[in-house]
């Protein structure tokens, strides 16, 4: 049986994440965006009344399983686009598969010079993929999901922050170059920025975040027991 504050877990997380689309649409700051504004007042909310996680969780996990197949519906877009997709195939993939390279790599050298411990290095590796890939994938080099779900979230909040600027600054105009970008560095949290730049950006970002899922795992595969 579901306890009220179970519910109120679910039910207080759905109102908030309107209420802050709704200030969002009025007041499009970045800053104010729910993906920013929703987790901080949630963490607030959760330590001022002493709620424990798990408790809170056993509501809000049907939230977390909705990511699976809003993960699929990034098909629809890319259907779309599929000529544009097509065309640039080779590029994108080739980007994506430098870019989560990079990704692992430069994970594994900074935790080795500020000394983090094996357990959370292998959490920090599938932080650029999507939430379930990245869970899975923690599974399997032996990290500890959980972490991990946290650091992919903090990741996308971070890139979905910062893309809009580094397109600016890197003065990046290709619809294609944005959306590998995103992708490969934001996952959906990212692409979800993208789409709001441009629903072509948002269609690569999409493939590029499954790209970089099925390449992270397959070089989490290869190289388990080097890391």
């Amino acid at each position: 049986m579901i306890g009220w504050t179970t519910a109120a877990g679910l039910l207080g997380t759905i109102a908030l994440y309107a209420v802050c689309k709704w200030v969002y649409r009025r007041k499009p700051i970045i800053w104010l965006s729910p993906v920013v504004v929703t987790p901080i007042i949630l963490i607030v909310w959760l330590k001022g009344w002493g709620i424990p996680y798990a408790q809170y969780h056993q509501g809000a996990k049907w939230l977390t399983d909705l990511l699976q197949p809003a993960t699929v519906a990034f098909a629809v877009p890319m259907y779309r686009y599929l000529p544009i997709l097509k065309k640039h195939g080779r590029v994108i993939v080739t980007s994506v598969g430098v870019g989560s390279f990079v990704a692992i790599i430069s994970t594994l050298i900074l935790s080795a010079v500020v000394g983090i411990n094996r357990l959370i290095t292998l959490s920090l590796i599938p932080r650029s993929v999507t939430t379930p890939i990245a869970m899975e994938t923690a599974k399997i080099e032996g990290g500890v999901p959980s972490l991990t779900a946290a650091f992919v979230i903090a990741t996308g909040v971070i890139g979905y922050v910062s893309a809009p600027f580094l397109i600016r600054l890197l003065r990046i105009r290709n619809p294609i170059a944005k959306g590998v970008m995103i992708g490969t560095a934001a996952h959906g949290i990212g692409t979800s920025k993208a789409f709001e730049l441009d629903e072509q950006v948002g269609t690569v970002s999409s493939l590029s975040l499954i790209v970089a899922g099925l390449v992270t795992v397959a070089m989490v595969q290869m190289g388990k027991g080097w890391f």
